[in-house]
């Protein structure tokens, strides 16, 4: 049997563990502990765990020590594992992914784990980044009394997160993955229900931090852009996406891809894209990135397990669960706030279709982004107005004004409409009551179309209103902007384009023929 990958693994020697202790800290046992439990409280191939409490201080803590020998065991299974590798690359025909890259970037994190210190290291810097939430919890380091095979850190008291009961924290599992994938990059590549558990204060504390990886910067933008792509269904800009990924190189054609893609997605997306689970989209570009010369990046393959094992832990309490609906408002708080060009670029291809602006979509994505508790629409408005007006904004300042006139258009003659209506019958005036269809020469589907398009608009300033942090103060720079040229040339087109389009209904509605009178 390969070493590494047992999971009941029988516990080593309490006396080797306490000799490797002393052995690794200089010290007696009893001059560093008040007490320690005579075995293990926790076993695991790498290693195994003891309860014990410093006699200097008087804090519980947790004490890992290193198994005997296991550097020569698992290396023995590395290099099997590593020569079926390199047999695969070379025989396997239908696996494009170079095989002996992925284990060897298995291997490196395993070896990585032997080393105790630079998981302690690992450990201060994940809660540096992510510790700032008040419901995560990451255990501090004792390094005084840690070295490269013995751990000591801060006890936790808590549940596993497998148990029913506390499933809910799960959700908040997903929420900081998303941070640490597509925020700072730096992940927990080993969330198995062992190493996250529900403290008694209902916090979710990570623990062992031997296994960690990290998202470069440019396809963190990607994964994000990627999932746009997915919501529009724009299936080849999703291709072009594998390029920034790096699952292709730049020379590879993937105009063939495209179809593949979409014959995939079309028939997943019958449903909306929140009622899809992670594990059948990952099945499903699975079968697509065999079919051509995908070469899927070591990390991503340990995204995919990080993302894959919670989702897991997800269902088991609720069969329903769908990570990526659980995981929408922090995509859509990232589309509306982050300022980043790329993230810029794919808020603009969402909302922009046809030379239309999707207010629809607007409202969705502020109805989701304000679900996440660190979305600000202050935030959201800044990064709108920088690329509104810079220099290479002219096709989004083409279509903005196109917008506004639809917008200025729609109050104006529902309001015309409205006023129009309030009047009594007798009392209209007779050339716009002529032939009984209102002020403008407007059928009541065109009158509803432009009253409901009005009232998405009101709803869409409403979710702005009705944000926490939303003052009209904020709306000063937008003042200031207008007070440009630039924007002053805006607003001229746009009151130029509302009075052109109102001028002709009036027109049409001045020179419609009357209805004839009848004949007695």
């Amino acid at each position: 049997d390969l070493y590494l990958y047992q999971d009941d693994l029988p516990t080593f020697p309490d006396e080797e563990a306490f000799a490797c202790i002393e052995r690794e800290l200089g010290v007696s046992l009893d001059s560093i502990y008040s007490t320690i439990t005579p075995s293990p409280v926790a076993a695991a191939s790498l290693g195994q765990v003891y309860k014990a409490k410093l006699k200097n201080s008087g804090q519980t803590v947790a004490v890992k020590v290193q198994r005997p020998g296991i550097e020569k065991a698992i290396g023995l299974d590395f290099y099997l594992i590593r020569g079926l590798g390199g047999l695969i690359n070379k025989y396997v025909d239908f696996i494009t992914s170079d095989v002996v890259a992925l284990i060897d970037e298995f291997v490196f994190r395993v070896y990585q784990e032997l080393n105790y210190v630079q998981e302690g290291q690992n450990a201060r810097r994940f809660k540096k980044l992510y510790a700032d939430k008040e419901d995560i919890m990451v255990p501090d380091i004792f390094w005084e009394y840690t070295s490269g095979k013995v751990l000591t850190m801060e006890w936790v008291e808590g549940v596993k997160l497998n148990q029913q009961e506390v499933l809910d924290l799960v959700n908040t599992g997903i929420q900081c993955s998303l941070r640490q994938l597509l925020e700072y990059g730096y992940f927990h590549a080993d969330p198995h229900p062992g190493n996250l558990l529900a403290t008694p204060e209902g916090k979710l504390a990570f623990l062992d931090f031997g296994m960690m990886s990290e998202t470069p910067e440019e396809a963190r933008f990607a994964i994000i852009g990627h999932v746009v792509h997915l919501v529009n269904r724009d299936y080849e800009a999703m291709a072009q996406d594998y390029y920034a990924l790096k699952f292709l190189s730049p020379d590879v054609d993937v105009t063939p891809i495209v179809p593949a893609l979409q014959n995939f997605f079309d028939d997943a997306l019958n449903y909306t894209v929140s009622e899809l689970n992670f594990k059948t989209l990952v099945d499903g570009l699975g079968a697509v990135f065999y079919q051509y010369p995908f070469n899927v990046p070591a990390y991503y393959a340990l995204i995919l397990r990080s993302l894959t094992v919670l989702e897991g832990l997800a269902l088991y309490a609720d069969p329903n669960f769908k990570v990526l609906a659980a995981s929408y408002p922090y995509f859509a708080k990232r589309l509306l706030t982050d300022p980043n060009p790329y993230l810029r670029d794919a808020l603009v291809e969402l909302l922009f279709k046809d030379g239309r602006f999707r207010w629809a979509r607007l409202e969705n994505l502020l109805e989701q982004g304000s679900k996440d508790r660190d979305f600000s629409a202050k935030d959201a408005l800044q990064p709108v107005l920088k690329l509104l007006l810079a220099p290479d904004g002219e096709e989004l300042r083409r279509l903005v004004v196109k917008e506004a006139v639809y917008v200025s258009e729609a109050v104006v003659l529902t309001s015309v409409v409205d006023t129009y209506n309030s009047i009594p019958t007798v009392l209209r005036p007779p050339i716009l009551n002529g032939n009984g269809r209102g002020p403008l020469p407007m059928t009541d589907a065109e009158v509803l179309r432009i009253r409901e398009f009005r009232d998405l608009v009101v709803r869409v300033w409403g979710l702005l209103q009705t944000s926490e942090d939303f003052d009209p103060a904020l709306l000063q720079p937008i003042l200031q902007v207008l007070q440009q040229p630039e924007a002053r040339s805006l607003g001229g087109r746009v009151i130029g384009g509302v009075t052109q389009r109102l001028a002709a209904r009036l027109l049409q509605q001045v020179l419609r023929t009357p209805p004839p009178v009848p004949t007695s």
